[in-house]
């Protein structure tokens, strides 16, 4: 479970859920980080995994509440 180990996010899936937290969809994130839609995607794919959420909210919410990003 995510509460029992350390949960180690990388620069770009906490660049991505920071974003996310915005408002912004993964298209404009794209256009921001420039690189694709897809690439955003699978950052944020990434990041739900490593902290078992089924929502890019949830994702936020507990990236917040681990003091992932800022």
């Amino acid at each position: 479970m995510a509460d029992e180990k350390e949960v180690v996010l990388s620069e770009r899936e906490r660049q991505c859920l920071r974003w996310v937290e915005e408002g912004k969809s993964s298209w404009a994130i794209g256009v921001i980080l420039k690189v694709s839609e897809n690439t955003v995607n699978f950052h944020i794919k990434n990041a739900m995994r490593k902290l078992e959420t089924s929502s890019r909210t949830q994702c936020v919410v507990k990236a917040r509440r681990y003091r992932l990003i800022e």
